[in-house]
């Protein structure tokens, strides 16, 4: 399927003169032009290997090699261990841990272990949990409830969801969990408790949603109408991909009619015309996964990749269509992607075809947040859920790695001047690049650069659509001087348009220049100041205080002016204190 072109920057008054980032990188063999950033939001995972055994430990999957990850940064010395939560999400196809460290706005899943057991299967037929899997269940329950106590993960709880509460054998499964797990809360969530936490969890990373959201597990489909960031009406239906393959007979054909039957009891979701569809699911994941293998998309992240309607359509009618043989030859180009997943792929498919005629929505967007993130999302403070995401984020990280937690502030109206006229969303992504631009402090110089940009384009989970973390990823790679042409950099010089290239690239040369200046303090960078006058950029510095034009600093200034086109100045104040 052909790439879109670009979203275009919001603009700025003053464009830099030169056009740098214009030609083609990065690109597909035989596509033209640039790999639009596959964003949730405007403006605007990676392969890993199957474990073998009963469970899948997420946390610590092999996956390709990389010359940087954020697993090398180091937390600031003497940091204290935040406190831990854990939620096991015991579902109709899969069960799993999660241990989420620390209470901040953005959830940090510092454990993740899933175990895929088909509590549901049969379901339809026997109107049962599946024996088997109950007996699998209780063993994996067990691990679970000794790591979480190892971790000392408090509170961690049990959410039971479509299987449980449906099959006749549910309430006798519970009371021997309540039995066996005496320490630990069991919740049966009824289907609109599973909808409103599920939604929840996608307000989390998209907080501005607006549409329906989909939730599809193994027994039942969750929907929730979004307006801009607040919940409306729900549904659950009992059409997860085992249960819906076993009322279609095992037939994706007549999965088609069954699946209309169901989606005609929501009528409200023709309220989804010309709106986002948000897909939250492992089948739904995996659909994505294939999709970013098979395009070459230059960013192995599902969570906030979208797909306009025509090709989310055409990609589901491609997997609903396929026999297993197919998926099998088709995944041997994403060889990260679990074949436990193969049997419900086309079933997933039929829903999400289904789903679109139903919504009309104009685009789908894929969350890797659902269940688990708005459990997290209930048990931190009213005041921290409030917080936006992308500078919540920016924000934890300068309290692990910078140097200097009061020095952003300053960095933020110290860089103002060169970007006049910028709209809230620019403001935002410039102030949240402060926040990150000192994250690489404690790392080797050599590979400074490389691993704060790998760090930004890969943090796990927050409210960053792929165009915000491809722009922080190369604002912080240039602040600490990566080369242009450095090839770890162009994924995300893929993902951006010229005009967000140029601003992502000045604001770097900026904060380059700010360190040079303040040594990372914010003392030494209130003795400084930019602003342009006529055609100039001038560099305002203190009489005293250990601040001076030396050749690194005239250097950058240069740099940093020519990209306006202006001739670089400095002007001496006599006050020992700026305020520009």
């Amino acid at each position: 399927m052909p790439r879109r072109p670009p979203k275009p920057a919001p603009a700025s008054p003053r464009t830099p003169a030169a056009s740098r980032g214009q030609t083609s990188r990065g690109r597909a063999p035989g596509a033209t032009g640039k790999a639009a950033p596959r964003d949730g939001t405007a403006p605007n995972a990676s392969g890993r290997k199957r474990a073998r055994g009963l469970v899948r430990a997420e946390n610590d999957k092999p996956g390709r090699a990389v010359p940087a990850t954020s697993a090398g940064m180091r937390s600031r010395p003497g940091a204290e261990r935040a406190p831990r939560m854990g939620v096991i999400d015991l579902g109709s196809n899969s069960v799993r841990l999660v241990v989420y460290e620390g209470r901040g706005r953005n959830p940090t899943p510092i454990f993740n272990e899933k175990a895929i057991l088909g509590l549901g299967r049969g379901l339809e037929t026997t109107g049962r949990l599946n024996e088997e899997a109950v007996e699998n269940s209780l063993t994996v329950l067990e691990r679970y409830a000794a790591v979480s106590l190892a971790m000392r993960a408090e509170p961690t709880e049990i959410l039971a969801t479509a299987a449980v509460r449906d099959a006749a054998n549910g309430p006798a499964f519970v009371a021997e969990l309540h039995r066996r797990f005496r320490h630990l809360p069991i919740r049966v969530l009824s289907g609109e408790e599973e909808a409103r936490i599920s939604a929840q969890g996608v307000l989390a990373g998209i907080p501005s949603a607006d549409g329906i959201m989909g939730d599809l597990g193994g027994g039942s489909l969750e929907v929730v109408e979004l307006r801009r960031g607040e919940t409306g009406a729900s549904a659950t239906l009992p059409c997860g991909v085992i249960r819906l393959a076993e009322q279609a007979g095992g037939s994706v054909t007549r999965t088609r009619s069954v699946m209309d039957r169901h989606l005609a009891h929501v009528p409200w979701l023709e309220r989804g015309s010309g709106r986002d569809l948000y897909l939250v699911g492992g089948a739904w994941r995996t659909l994505a996964q294939i999709h970013i293998a098979q395009t070459d998309y230059p960013l192995s992240v599902v969570h906030h990749y979208a797909l306009g309607r025509d090709e989310a359509r055409d990609l589901a009618g491609i997997v609903a269509g396929m026999t297993r043989k197919d998926l099998e030859r088709m995944m041997e180009r994403a060889p990260g992607i679990s074949r436990r997943r193969l049997d419900a792929l086309p079933f997933a498919a039929v829903v999400l075809r289904r789903l679109l005629r139903a919504t009309g929505s104009r685009r789908v967007v894929f969350s890797a947040n659902g269940l688990r993130e708005g459990w997290y999302m209930a048990q931190i403070a009213p005041e921290t859920r409030a917080l936006d995401p992308v500078l919540a984020a920016g924000q934890d990280l300068a309290r692990r790695f910078s140097r200097q937690l009061d020095l952003a502030p300053g960095l933020v109206e110290w860089t103002a001047p060169i970007f006049p006229g910028e709209s809230e969303h620019a403001r935002k992504l410039r102030e949240a690049a402060c926040w990150l631009s000192d994250i690489g402090a404690h790392e080797h110089p050599e590979y400074r650069a490389e691993q704060a940009y790998f760090h930004v384009l890969r943090l796990p989970g927050v409210g960053l659509d792929h165009h915000a973390r491809a722009f922080l990823a190369l604002v912080v790679g240039t602040r600490y001087e990566a080369d242009a042409k450095a090839p770890y950099a162009q994924a995300a010089r893929t993902l951006l348009d010229p005009a967000s290239l140029q601003r992502a690239e000045t604001l770097g040369i900026a904060l380059r220049l700010a360190y040079t200046l303040s040594g990372g303090t914010a003392q030494l960078l209130a003795l400084t100041g930019l602003r342009v006058e006529r055609e100039k950029l001038v560099l305002r510095l203190a009489a005293r205080g250990g601040v001076f034009a030396g050749e690194s600093v005239w250097r950058r200034l240069s740099r940093l002016a020519g990209v306006f086109g202006l001739e670089p100045s400095t002007e001496i104040a006599a006050d020992a204190v700026l305020i520009c």
